[in-house]
């Protein structure tokens, strides 16, 4: 039953441009509306993050990321095998994601959660949110709330995480820019897909 009540406490305070910390099945995440130059700025700024390293988006599902970002046959086939799960798709982007939360490029990271408390809090926010680790950067990812060190206007605490980061993977390029959760099978599917 907290949870529920946390999830919605959240939500409203994304709505309104704030920051929370919320659970996924990998690491704790930071989570703010990606369309408020405020929020993303905030992130940053809580993070110590270089402005030149872009900050990955979460999404509640296939609808919401389509809104977002380019997507082709191959690049739907591949998300069907791997998504919702630790796995971080970088896309092309649409005109809507503002340029500082992709520190200018036109490709962005997504991740499409297989956490119900992180669908949940995109889904009561009704945008998508960011998708970075709760930790200053350089520093370990959180994998349990005793773990953060960093100060934001609310925590989610949904016990512990696995700890293991997603693997990132570029589908515009076809290439693997971070080994996570998953890698050995998106290696496979890369290579049989020809992306």
């Amino acid at each position: 039953m907290r949870i529920g009540k946390d999830i919605k406490i959240a939500s409203d305070i994304i709505r309104k441009n704030g920051i929370v910390i919320y659970p996924t099945e990998t690491v704790y995440g930071i989570g703010a509306n990606i369309f408020s130059n405020v929020a993303i700025e905030k992130v940053f700024a809580i993070k110590k993050r270089d402005k030149d390293k872009p900050v990955s988006v979460a999404v509640s599902d296939l609808g919401m990321m389509e809104d977002i970002v380019y997507l082709g046959v191959k690049e739907k086939r591949f998300i069907d095998m791997f998504l919702p799960g630790p796995v971080t798709v970088v896309l092309k982007k649409k005109d809507k994601i503002p340029d500082i939360l992709t520190s200018g490029s036109e490709l962005v990271g997504i991740r499409f959660p297989a956490h119900d408390t992180t669908i949940k809090l995109i889904q009561l926010a009704g945008v998508p949110i960011t998708s970075t680790s709760a930790n200053i950067s350089g520093e370990a990812p959180p994998k349990r709330v005793a773990q953060i060190k960093i100060a934001v206007d609310y925590i989610i605490d949904g016990g512990d995480c696995s700890g293991e980061p997603s693997t990132v993977v570029d589908l515009v390029n076809g290439k693997i820019l971070r080994k996570g959760a998953k890698y050995e099978e998106v290696k496979v599917a890369l290579e049989e897909m020809a992306f």
